[in-house]
């Protein structure tokens, strides 16, 4: 069964873009032939970090948004711990909304 799901990373701030663009093509061809679907990727480019991660305060954020039956998640979180340029990760799980009824008033007795 297909879920949706949304992976942040920061990679590196001092990256070269074919450097970031080689670890983005690498994930996206990771995903892709693990059977992801819908893959969406979205690079916010570089930003403050909240706190330093390894004496750096800055870092590139991307985000992934895609559609997986989950069994990709490990082995991709295990390819960023391993590789260096990524600093930080987080995948969830995305739930899907059914779509809102409009809400029928109650009428109330008084």
């Amino acid at each position: 069964m297909s879920q949706s799901y949304e992976m942040i990373f920061i990679l590196r701030p001092d990256l070269s873009e074919d450097q970031v663009n080689q670890a983005l093509n690498s994930y996206k061809e990771f995903l892709t032939t693990n059977n992801a679907t819908n893959l969406e990727v979205k690079i916010w480019g570089k930003r403050r970090l909240a706190y330093p991660i390894q004496k750096k305060v800055d870092g590139i954020y991307v985000q992934f948004n895609y559609e997986a039956d989950g069994t990709q998640i490990a082995p991709l979180e295990r390819m960023m711990r391993l590789g260096e340029e990524v600093m930080r990760y987080l995948t969830i799980r995305l739930d899907t909304v059914a779509p809102s009824s409009e809400a029928e008033p109650v009428a109330s007795e008084a």
